[in-house]
């Protein structure tokens, strides 16, 4: 699954133009600067590491899963950002410092499980120590190169990946094959991001609203959604409170529905990668 995963997001990025994959090194090099800086934080602060895996042993295990999969979803948004087909979330300081600690316990285990069978009192000078001796070798010059920059990205991105699809779809409606036929609003900052334009006819021209098969007057104000199909306000926003697709095409807008929103921006991965395939 996850090499499956890794090829999916190479195939992708083989499709950006070289301008874009110079902006998206730089936007991956700054997204990992700052959570390397955020664990560096935590570990560093006796009070901040406390608080932060108190916070930690609180959450249920599908807490967690919801916490890894916004992380997801943040990881995702500078690979679609060029694509206009972006998330609108953003995590808390407290999350994110919850979840890159998180992460590197999960990665400190993979590497060493025996090193965090001793005292809870101690991990915070051991994984110190670890993360250090990470950030060295990170400066020994791998991270000068795109290759050093983003495949360690894109190996988190693809463990997140994993692991919110073997448990996030638990107790979850749009999970395998019962996906069909599961409907999520639209994300409200999406609907207030639409555009209001104004109706314009060619001679002879009938332009209808499809959701209630109305004429749009010429010179009225109706909503238009980004894939530019248009629709009377009083149509479209009750349609979006319970459906994040296009009437006509089913173009998707992002949703506060976490694991919708990672399946909704996946599918674009996949496209787009089918296009390097094609």
């Amino acid at each position: 699954m996850e090499e499956e995963n890794t090829t999916i997001i190479m195939a992708s990025l083989s499709t950006l133009s070289p301008s874009h994959l110079t902006n998206l090194t730089h936007s991956i090099l700054s997204i990992s600067h700052h959570h390397r800086r955020r664990l560096a934080a935590v570990l560093s602060s006796p009070t901040l590491f406390s608080l932060t895996l108190r916070h930690l042993l609180s959450l249920s295990l599908p807490d967690k899963t919801h916490l890894i999969a916004n992380h997801l979803i943040s990881l995702l948004h500078p690979l679609l950002i060029n694509r206009k087909h972006h998330s609108l979330t953003n995590m808390k300081l407290r999350d994110l410092d919850a979840v890159v600690l998180l992460l590197f316990l999960c990665e400190t285990h993979q590497l060493d499980p025996d090193v965090l069978e001793t005292s809870a009192d101690n991990w915070r000078e051991i994984l110190g120590n670890m993360c250090s001796d990470t950030m060295l070798s990170n400066n020994s010059g791998l991270w000068t190169c795109d290759a050093g920059i983003l495949m360690p990205y894109i190996e988190t991105l693809v463990r997140c990946k994993r692991f919110v699809d073997i448990m996030g779809g638990y107790n979850h409606p749009r999970r395998g094959d019962q996906k069909q036929g599961y409907e999520v609003p639209a994300a409200r900052a999406a609907v207030l991001a639409l555009r209001a334009v104004e109706v314009f006819k060619g001679a002879g021209e009938e332009v209808e609203c499809v959701i209630c098969k109305e004429e749009m007057s010429e010179g009225r104000d109706v909503c238009e959604m980004p894939c530019q199909h248009s629709f009377h306000w009083k149509c479209i926003l009750p349609w979006l409170s319970k459906k994040n697709t296009c009437p006509s095409c089913r173009f998707q807008l992002p949703t506060d529905d976490v694991f919708s929103e990672i399946q909704r921006l996946w599918e674009i991965l996949v496209k787009s990668s089918d296009l390097h395939v094609a």
